[in-house]
C-alpha cells in the first residue's frame, strides 16, 4: 500500500457531517430488522478509534475482518453515540493510496527499513554459527514480520511491532557492547533477534497488524517455550550444538527474568542478563511514551495497569540538540562485536 493520505479523522466527523474516506473493518455481519428487512451492521475504526456502521442495503456482503474498504457515509447518532449510515461502499483497488499509519497505529519506520537494518546486523556477525542460526530462523518468519504486532494490548501492539521492538532493541545493544567489552556481542544480537519471533506463532493477526487473539499454542505453551523450540531445531538444522546452543536456549528461556513472567531459569551469564534488562527497558519506554502522548504537559496519566503507576508529563521539556546523534546513527557508528560464545 502507498503512503500517501490525508482524510478526516472519524473521531473528528460531527453530526450530519459527510465522511468519505477509508476505515478499516472490525467485524461486520448481515442482520435482519424487526420488519424483515436485510442490513449490514459493521464496527469499523481508524486510528480516532471504532465506531458503529449501518449500511440499510439489504444486498450489501459484510466485508472481511481486517480489510479496508472506502465509505461514503453520513455521520449520525443512535442511543447518544456516533452511528455511521453508509451509502456507499467498495474494497480497495490497486490505485488506492492508503495510509496505514491513518487506520491502525504503526512503527514509525518503515517496515522495509527496520528489516534491513536487522539483516545487516546478522551480516556482519563475525561469529559463523550465530549467523547461520540466527539467518534461518529470521528467513523461516517470512513476510509476516512486515506487518505483525509484538503483543496484543501492551508494549509495541502495532504494526510490524515486532520489528520495531527487535530493531530499537538491537541498537540498544550495539551501544552498551562499546561500554562493557567483555560482552559477545555477536551471542547478543542474535538473542535479540531471536527471543520473539515465535510470537508470530502465540498471536493470531491480520495483514493491518490488529493483533485479534492468541493462539491455541500461545495459549497452552507460549513465545518462550515456542520459540526454545524452534531454535533448537534450527540449531540441529545448521549444525550449531554444544555451549553455543546452549547458551542461545538459555537466553530465550530467561528473557522474562522471572517464573511469573513465564521464565523458569533467571539469567546466569552476562550476554542474557543484558538481553532481559533491555527487553524490559525497551517494553517499559514505549508504555510510557505512549501514555504521557495522550496528556498535556504538565499533568499526570491515568494509572497505568502495566506500570502500576502513574506518570507525570513535565510541562517544559528540554530542546533537542541539534547535534546530537540519533540512536540509528550511533549504532551504525559502533564497531561490531564478535566471539565466541
Amino acid at each position: 500500500m502507498k503512503q500517501s493520505m490525508q482524510q478526516l479523522q472519524l473521531a473528528k466527523v460531527i453530526k450530519n457531517q459527510i465522511f468519505e474516506g477509508f476505515v478499516l473493518v472490525r467485524a461486520a455481519e448481515q442482520r435482519t430488522s424487526s420488519n424483515g428487512g436485510k442490513f449490514l451492521d459493521m464496527t469499523v475504526c481508524d486510528l480516532s478509534g471504532d465506531f458503529n456502521a449501518k449500511v440499510w442495503d439489504g444486498t450489501a456482503q459484510p466485508p472481511r475482518p481486517g480489510t479496508v474498504i472506502k465509505i461514503r457515509a453520513m455521520m449520525q447518532e443512535y442511543n447518544g453515540h456516533p452511528q455511521l449510515r453508509v451509502d456507499k461502499l467498495r474494497l480497495l483497488s490497486d490505485k488506492d493510496e492508503v495510509d496505514m499509519g491513518q487506520l491502525v497505529p504503526c512503527a514509525p519506520e518503515p517496515a522495509a527499513d527496520m528489516l534491513a537494518a536487522i539483516n545487516r546486523r546478522i551480516d556482519g556477525m563475525q561469529d559463523e554459527d550465530l549467523r547461520k542460526v540466527t539467518r534461518l530462523r529470521l528467513n523461516e518468519c517470512g513476510p509476516r514480520l512486515m506487518y505483525y504486532p509484538a503483543a496484543t494490548k501492551l508494549h509495541h501492539a502495532e504494526r510490524a511491532g515486532l520489528l520495531h521492538h527487535t530493531s530499537t532493541m538491537l541498537k540498544m545493544a550495539d551501544a552498551i557492547c562499546q561500554i562493557y567489552p567483555t560482552l559477545d556481542g555477536d551471542l547478543l544480537a542474535a538473542g535479540v533477534i531471536l527471543h520473539d519471533l515465535c510470537k508470530i506463532e502465540e498471536i493470531r493477526a491480520d495483514e493491518t497488524g490488529v493483533a485479534a487473539d492468541y493462539t491455541r499454542e500461545g495459549q497452552l505453551l507460549g513465545h518462550i517455550v515456542m520459540g526454545v523450540s524452534a531454535l533448537s531445531r534450527a540449531c540441529d538444522e545448521a549444525g550449531v550444538g554444544g555451549e553455543k546452543k546452549l547458551m542461545l536456549e538459555h537466553m530465550l528461556l530467561a528473557h522474562h527474568d522471572l517464573p511469573e513472567y513465564g521464565s523458569p531459569k533467571p539469567p546466569m551469564f552476562p550476554e542474557a542478563e543484558v538481553l532481559h534488562v533491555i527487553d524490559l527497558l525497551d517494553a517499559r519506554m514505549f508504555e510510557m511514551n505512549r501514555a504521557l502522548d495522550a496528556v498535556a504537559p504538565g499533568s499526570f496519566t491515568e494509572r497505568i495497569w502495566s506500570l502500576d503507576r502513574r506518570l507525570y508529563r513535565r510541562a517544559h521539556p528540554p530542546a533537542r540538540r541539534e547535534d546530537a546523534p540519533d540512536a540509528e546513527g550511533a549504532a551504525q557508528e559502533a564497531p561490531q562485536q564478535g566471539g565466541e560464545a
